[in-house]
């Protein structure tokens, strides 16, 4: 996040503040694919993911008139998700805790070309796996997944998380080690 904006994004931006919605349509559009791939991997779910992003973008048009066209719009929208994230993370929690609720249904994504066997066996590991992440603190989660699975660089993290880059190190590296060591005993 360099902190800088492009010409274009900033007459954009100036069009949202006014009010117009095919602006709004035409900066966040490029974003959506990004910004889902964020939410999907902090909640484990494509259809939550997409609820989310589509609550975050709405909360984005209602609060359209804070925006600075000097600042860059992904690092904003970014926020906003991840805080729709953890609404919906502190919700399911709630809801277990209550009894509510089935569990999720994880989406795999299929591979042609191994046996039934091995697919089985990947199946199970990645399914070990994403339950772990889920199971992560979400402050550890977010870390880990803007770092290691959104390939953001650990300033630009810190400066969506609110913090340094030395704490979203440590972050990363707490996360990856409580990973490590769940998986271990798998």
């Amino acid at each position: 996040m360099s902190g800088q904006t492009t010409l274009e994004e900033k007459q954009l931006v100036v069009a949202v503040m006014a009010g117009d919605r095919l602006a709004f349509t035409q900066l966040v559009g490029p974003l959506v694919p990004r910004l889902l791939a964020t939410s999907a991997r902090m909640l484990g779910s494509r259809s939550e993911a997409e609820d989310a992003v589509q609550n975050a973008l709405a909360s984005a048009w209602l609060a359209r008139g804070r925006f600075d066209p000097a600042r860059p719009v992904l690092p904003i929208l970014t926020t906003i998700v991840l805080n729709k994230c953890r609404d919906r993370l502190r919700r399911r929690k709630a809801a277990r805790f209550l009894g509510f609720g089935a569990r999720l249904e994880l989406e795999l994504a299929a591979d042609s070309a191994p046996s039934p066997e091995s697919e089985a066996a990947d199946r199970q590991a990645l399914n070990q796996t994403i339950a772990e992440i889920e199971r992560l603190p979400v402050r550890l989660r977010e870390a880990l997944v803007l770092v290691s699975m959104d390939g953001r660089s650990h300033a630009e993290v810190a400066e969506l998380l609110g913090t340094t880059e030395k704490a979203v190190e440590a972050l990363v590296y707490r996360a990856r080690r409580r990973l490590r060591k769940k998986l271990a005993r798998g």
